[in-house]
């Protein structure tokens, strides 16, 4: 089998409960990675590697597999959090998919190409700087230096990016958990469970691993859902459209995200039939991608939309969604546990 075919096949193997044969040769590649891995994160510990503290306090919002996981809507959801508790936050990213090597500032019509999808989403909906850079520390740095009233730093992704330090660590899961938990590229972990013993909270963006949840017991953890039942124009022109109108149409549903099937559960159940179209996440879409909703009405997430909107041709409609997020009665929320976290800290 090719080694773009394995590629391809890898993210159905993880996420099988057992292991599958076709992984058991890659055992000693995991082993590997996992020794790394925990040499790495020891350096840092103990100063053997640099790491960089900023003049503002920073929560990382991450995830400890590969691929998304609800990590964009929770980002939005904190930070209209710390902005309506006067906190005046800004955002950083890695940028993945984009070309960008330097730091650099993220615009409404930022090219997905140069500065990554989810950038661009972060920065049309969050109302707060946005910078990318593969260096999360010159990102941070730019964005202060642009916007100094800026009193606190949002890291989209970045868990294991561990020059720049932080002040609190959010991971979030998604239905699928940790697989058959094993370490890349055997599993989709990218790091041993044992790091989550030094993360603020874990959210879940779908059903709980029970085997996990167990484990991380004595963890904050908090439930999110992804809630939205009326569709916006993907040409940005200002029209909506309910659930209802699109019934008995020819529905093309595109998904290029972590968990393609994320969104086609919500489609369901909001009661449309529609044919899939899953892609892998961050895909460079081209106009060659959507010949197949020429028929039909074409839906999308608001993170592919970013890049389709300008080549869909024909009717075209984003379903943005709001993340909800709730703990267990009488125990502090998700924005409570992080203000805690942050010592205390209140707004400059």
């Amino acid at each position: 089998m090719a080694a773009s075919g394995i590629a391809q096949r890898l993210p159905g193997w993880w996420y099988q409960r057992r292991l599958a044969p076709p992984l058991w040769p890659l055992l000693p590649l995991a082993w590997l990675f996992g020794l790394l891995v925990g040499l790495r994160r020891t350096f840092y510990r103990y100063g053997l590697l640099r790491s960089y503290r900023l003049p503002v306090p920073v929560i990382v919002v991450g995830n400890l597999t590969v691929g998304g996981s609800g990590k964009t809507p929770l980002v939005l959801w904190l930070v209209r959090c710390l902005r309506s508790s006067g906190w005046r936050p800004g955002i950083i990213s890695r940028g993945y998919g984009g070309s960008a090597r330097q730091a650099q500032a993220v615009g409404e019509d930022s090219a997905c190409s140069v500065v990554g999808d989810e950038p661009v989403l972060l920065a049309r909906r969050s109302g707060v700087p946005v910078f990318v850079g593969r260096d999360r520390v010159a990102a941070a740095r730019a964005l202060l230096a642009a916007h100094p009233d800026c009193d606190l730093i949002v890291s989209d992704d970045g868990l294991q990016h561990y020059r720049l330090q932080r002040s609190v660590e959010v991971v979030a899961f998604d239905g699928r958990g940790t697989g058959n938990g094993w370490l890349l590229p055997v599993g989709p972990l990218r790091e041993p469970l044992r790091r989550l013993s030094a993360v603020s909270a874990i959210v879940w963006n779908g059903p709980r691993d029970k085997a996990l949840e167990h484990a991380a017991q004595r963890l904050p953890q908090f439930d999110m859902q992804l809630v939205g039942d009326s569709f916006v124009a993907a040409t940005g022109e200002p029209r909506r459209c309910g659930a209802g109108a699109l019934r008995q149409r020819r529905l093309h549903a595109l998904a290029g995200i972590g968990d393609p099937q994320r969104f086609f559960r919500q489609l369901r159940a909001l009661g449309l039939e529609f044919e899939e179209h899953p892609f892998p996440d961050h895909h460079p879409y081209r106009a060659a991608d959507l010949a197949f909703a020429q028929d039909g009405v074409l839906l999308m997430t608001e993170k592919d939309a970013v890049k389709c909107a300008a080549i869909a041709t024909g009717e075209a409609w984003v379903l943005p969604v709001e993340a909800a997020i709730g703990g267990p009665p009488g125990h502090a929320g998700l924005f409570e546990t992080i203000l805690e976290k942050l010592h205390g800290r209140t707004p400059a």
